[in-house]
C-alpha cells in the first residue's frame, strides 16, 4: 500500500486510544451521573458536557493548529485529557456531581482536537485515497469497542465504595499513552512567520454554500446526533428495565464495534459505489435501528438495534467526511473543517443532553420516535444532491 502515509497508522492508534476513553464514558457516564446527581434528569449532563466541550473547542482548536501546527496542538490537548481523568475519578471518590461534569468537559476539550485526526490523515494522502485514509484512521475504534467497555467492566469495583472511580483513573493512563503515540507524527505544518500572508482561499460563505458541503454537513451532523441521542439513552433505558451492567456493557461494546469495524472496507466501498450510495445505506441502517427498538425491549432488541446504529454512524460519518474533503482547497482546510465540526457537535450536544430528559420523562419509545424526522431529512438531502449531480451531468 504505497499510498499509506506513515501518519495514518499512528493516527489510527491515537483514534483507538481516544475512542477507548469515549466508549468507556458512554458505558458509564450516565450511570455515574445518575448516582451523583440529586436531579436524575441531569444524569446525561456529564456525557452531554463532553460534546459541548467538543463544540466550543472545534474552532479555537483549528485556529491554534494553524498557529502552532497540528502535532503541537495534539500534544497540548493530551494535557486536557489527563486533567479530565483526574477530575472525574476524584469527583466520584468525593461524590461531587459538578466536579465530575467538569472532568468530562476536559475530556471533551481533548476530543475537540482529536476529531481532527481523520482530517489530518486525509490531508496526508492524495485526493483519490482520502476515503481510505479516513477509513483506516477510524479503524482505531475497533480496539476501542473492546478496550473501553472491558476496562469499565473490570475496573468498576477497583475502589470500594466508589463505583467507576478506578475506570476514570484508567482514562489517565490512556491519555498519557496517546501523548507518546502522537509525538511520533511527522506533519509539515505551515505556520511560520513567512506564511502569515499566504492566501486563505475563498470566502467561508463560498465554501459552505456548495451543495456538496451542505449535504456533507447535514449528514455528518444529523447522523452523529441521532447516534448520540439513542446511544446516550440506552444505558439508562436498560438500567430502568433492570438489566445488569454486564448486559449494558455488551450492548455498548457491540455498538462501538459496529461503529468502527466497517472501516476495514468503507473506504473501498466508497471508491467502488460512490459516496452518496454509501451514505444512503447508512440512513437505511438508522431506520432499521429505530424499527427494532420500537418492536420491543428484550436484550436482543437492544443488541441488534445498537449494532445497526453503529453501522449507520460509520457509513454516514465516513461518507460525510470524505464528501467534505472534496469541497475545499488545502489553504481552506482549517476554516472548512472547523465550521463542520462546530455545527456537528453543537447538534450532538443538544441531542445527548435532551435524550436523558426525554428518556426519564417519556420513555424509550419516545427517544426512538424522536429521531425519525431527522432520518427523513438525511434521506431527502442525499437524494437531492444525487439529483443535482445527475442534472449537472446531463447539462454537460
Amino acid at each position: 500500500m504505497k499510498w499509506l502515509h506513515p501518519n495514518v497508522p499512528l493516527l489510527s492508534v491515537a483514534q483507538a486510544l481516544m475512542m477507548s476513553c469515549n466508549s468507556l464514558m458512554v458505558a458509564t457516564a450516565a450511570l455515574v451521573g445518575n448516582n451523583l446527581a440529586t436531579d436524575k434528569a441531569l444524569a446525561t449532563l456529564p456525557l452531554a458536557m463532553q460534546f459541548i466541550a467538543v463544540m466550543v473547542t472545534s474552532i479555537p482548536a483549528a485556529m491554534l493548529m494553524q498557529r502552532i501546527g497540528r502535532k503541537a496542538a495534539f500534544l497540548l490537548a493530551c494535557g486536557f485529557g489527563v486533567g479530565g481523568g483526574v477530575l472525574a475519578s476524584t469527583a466520584i471518590l468525593h461524590h461531587n456531581f459538578w466536579q465530575f461534569v467538569s472532568g468530562t468537559f476536559l475530556v471533551g476539550v481533548f476530543n475537540g482536537f482529536g476529531n481532527y485526526f481523520r482530517f489530518t490523515a486525509a490531508d496526508s494522502v492524495e485526493l483519490a485515497y482520502k476515503s481510505k485514509a479516513v477509513s483506516y484512521t477510524m479503524l482505531g475504534g475497533v480496539v476501542a469497542a473492546i478496550a473501553g467497555p472491558t476496562l469499565a467492566k473490570y475496573s468498576r469495583e477497583w475502589i470500594d465504595g466508589a463505583e467507576f472511580a478506578g475506570s476514570y483513573m484508567g482514562v489517565i493512563a490512556l491519555y498519557l499513552a496517546n501523548f507518546c503515540v502522537l509525538s511520533f507524527l511527522k506533519i509539515a505544518d505551515r505556520h511560520d512567520s513567512k506564511e502569515k500572508h499566504v492566501s486563505t482561499g475563498r470566502p467561508l460563505k463560498a465554501i459552505v454554500t456548495q451543495p456538496d458541503y451542505v449535504v456533507a454537513l447535514i449528514c455528518g451532523m444529523l447522523g452523529y446526533a441521532i447516534m448520540s441521542f439513542v446511544m446516550t439513552a440506552t444505558p439508562l433505558a436498560m438500567n430502568q428495565l433492570a438489566y445488569q451492567f454486564e448486559d449494558t456493557s455488551v450492548v455498548i461494546q457491540w455498538h462501538v464495534m459496529a461503529m468502527f469495524a466497517p472501516s476495514f472496507f468503507t473506504g473501498s466501498l466508497i471508491l467502488r459505489f460512490g459516496v452518496l450510495r454509501i451514505m444512503f445505506c447508512g440512513a437505511l441502517f438508522g431506520v432499521a435501528c429505530v424499527s427494532i427498538n420500537l418492536l420491543g425491549t428484550a436484550f436482543i432488541h437492544f443488541l441488534a438495534a445498537l449494532i445497526f446504529l453503529g453501522l449507520s454512524w460509520n457509513f454516514l460519518f465516513v461518507g460525510a467526511t470524505t464528501l467534505l474533503t472534496e469541497t475545499y482547497r488545502s489553504e481552506e482546510r482549517n476554516k472548512a473543517q472547523a465550521v463542520n465540526d462546530f455545527v456537528i457537535f453543537s447538534t450532538v450536544s443538544i441531542g445527548s443532553l435532551s435524550s436523558g430528559a426525554l428518556q426519564n420523562a417519556y420513555g424509550w419509545q419516545a427517544v426512538n420516535q424522536g429521531v425519525i424526522p431527522f432520518l427523513g431529512i438525511i434521506i431527502v438531502a442525499i437524494l437531492w444532491l444525487q439529483r443535482q449531480r445527475a442534472q449537472g451531468l446531463s447539462a454537460n
